[in-house]
């Protein structure tokens, strides 16, 4: 762990102030929620809570049968971070933050789809696939992810079929996300 040199004090509502600094290095927005853990040397930690995270390896098999099915490359991401992935783009995109554009592209609540000649879509900060389709994935109102076909050198086609696919697997997540 880290010191950071900044103390705060609890207010008589057992509240703390988490600095500026420290929400915008990690990007906590208003209403983020956060996990809290402790140990048993007495420590608080909090951490931003990703509803994507409850989901585990789940994900990482449903892009993967998603992936046979259509031939497509498929990711799943939280707000900040690729989460699952399958297909060739898996190394390049797994496991990375996405983009503010991906981000912006959430919050509109509407899918994404490129056209020729459309600005792409990228969906990790790093070299990696550009976006083909993208649904967000609402839940209780708050936009927590979204799923995407991702571009690579041999894609099919984005059929209707795929698109409804796609566009199904983000409403059952939303779904169970709310249970």
């Amino acid at each position: 762990m880290k010191a950071t040199g900044i103390v705060r004090r609890i207010d008589d509502l057992g509240r703390v102030v988490i600095p500026k600094e420290i929400r915008r290095t990690l990007r906590i927005r208003v209403s983020d929620p956060l996990e809290i853990y402790t140990d048993n040397e007495g420590e608080i930690i909090l951490k931003k809570y990703s509803p994507m995270g409850e989901f585990g390896g789940i994900l990482e098999e449903l892009c993967e049968s998603i992936y046979k099915s259509t031939k497509l490359c498929c990711a799943i991401c939280d707000r900040d971070w690729v989460t699952a992935a399958a297909g060739p783009c898996k190394s390049a995109v797994g496991e990375k933050p996405i983009t503010n554009e991906m981000k912006e592209m959430m919050e509109t609540r509407k899918r994404f789809r490129y056209e020729k000649g459309q600005e792409k879509l990228s969906l990790v900060q790093e070299d990696g696939a550009s976006v083909l389709l993208a649904y967000p994935i609402v839940t209780e109102g708050d936009v927590t992810g979204a799923i995407a076909f991702l571009e690579t050198g041999d894609n099919a086609a984005i059929t209707g079929e795929n698109e409804q696919l796609l566009h199904t697997v983000a409403l059952f997540l939303s779904g169970h996300m709310e249970m």
